[in-house]
């Protein structure tokens, strides 16, 4: 297993390490998320899946009496896979462009620009991505935790809409939360939430005392509920429309994911080596007027115990 920041003191370019420093100071989560770094191509060179073992219901124990056996119970796991999908972009610009951008850098502009919106593609692959829909996608968590024990949907959205709902609903909210959490195995290492969900945790978190602020590896203030840090994973702009990571839907409401990052929970999954992340930055000196830069991952996402990721349905906040 292995962190962005790990894999970055195996990198010998000062420009990847860079990058790398970008990726994890855009996003909290792929800061703190663990790769599992043994993917290999298959013999044929082109295929890069993870095979691993799921649990899926855990063992039991209890009591008896004597000269009584135990009732037999096993743990219940099964074979799964996830295909490591390649992502990222390109950006084209003339070299005189790059030789008289003066005091904005439009080299590193362009850079900065791609690597926001890798990030926010994994975002939105983290919470839609469906490898049965679009095969170029990694499954995210609303395919990982579909009809599991830890898919919270109360009967009744909850409405937090308003100010004034706020108030009169926080405490069955409150309560609804606690029932959420406590139906998943170890306390989450995060929430994931939309931005409109975010002023909304941090709200009832105040109200009822919950809300605490923690710094990151970069020195800028984290929002927490109970101790839980809550992040915001914005938005994902296709080229057309831009949209939240963590959609709401057109009845106002959302949900809120909750993940326990571990080598037997939910983390990420890269190539062999340090090689999650890699960029390409133009040779000036080479022949051409126009010159092309890149930014690329390679990853994937799974859920080894689906009692360690949950969605919790049906917030109404619009």
């Amino acid at each position: 297993m292995i962190t962005l920041e790990e894999a970055k003191v195996g990198m010998a370019d000062k420009v990847d390490q860079a990058v790398i420093d970008e990726f994890r100071r855009g996003s909290l989560l792929l800061d703190k998320l663990i790769f599992d770094n043994a993917v290999s191509p298959g013999t044929a060179g082109s295929t890069l899946t993870y095979g691993y073992m799921k649990l899926e219901t855990p063992s039991t124990a209890g009591f008896r009496k004597i000269n009584e056996e135990y009732k037999g119970s096993e743990a219940k796991r099964k074979k799964a896979s996830a295909d490591l999908k390649i992502f990222g972009g390109e950006f084209s610009l003339d070299r005189v462009i790059i030789n008289t951008s003066g005091a904005v850098d439009e080299l590193d502009f362009q850079m900065q620009e791609k690597i926001k919106a890798a990030i926010n593609l994994f975002h939105y692959a983290v919470i839609n991505g469906n490898s049965t829909v679009n095969e170029d996608e990694f499954d995210g968590l609303d395919v990982l935790v579909k009809d599991s024990s830890t898919e919270y949907k109360p009967a009744t959205a909850v409405d937090l809409s308003t100010s004034a709902l706020m108030d009169t609903n926080y405490s069955a909210f409150l309560d609804m939360m606690d029932e959420f959490v406590s139906k998943m195995q170890g306390k989450p290492t995060m929430f994931l939430v939309n931005s409109t969900m975010k002023t909304k945790l941090k709200g009832i978190a105040r109200r009822a005392g919950y809300y605490s602020r923690t710094e990151d590896a970069f020195g800028r203030s984290i929002d927490n509920w109970d101790g839980i840090p809550f992040v915001d994973l914005e938005e994902y702009f296709d080229g057309t429309e831009t949209n939240p990571c963590v959609p709401i839907d057109e009845d106002g409401n959302t949900s809120i994911y909750a993940i326990q990052i571990a080598k037997d929970g939910f983390h990420g999954v890269s190539p062999t080596g340090n090689n999650i992340i890699s960029t390409a930055l133009p040779d000036l000196k080479a022949p051409g007027v126009i010159k092309k830069g890149d930014v690329e991952m390679v990853a994937a996402v799974v859920l080894k115990n689906t009692l360690k990721a949950g969605a919790f349905r049906n917030i109404k906040v619009k």
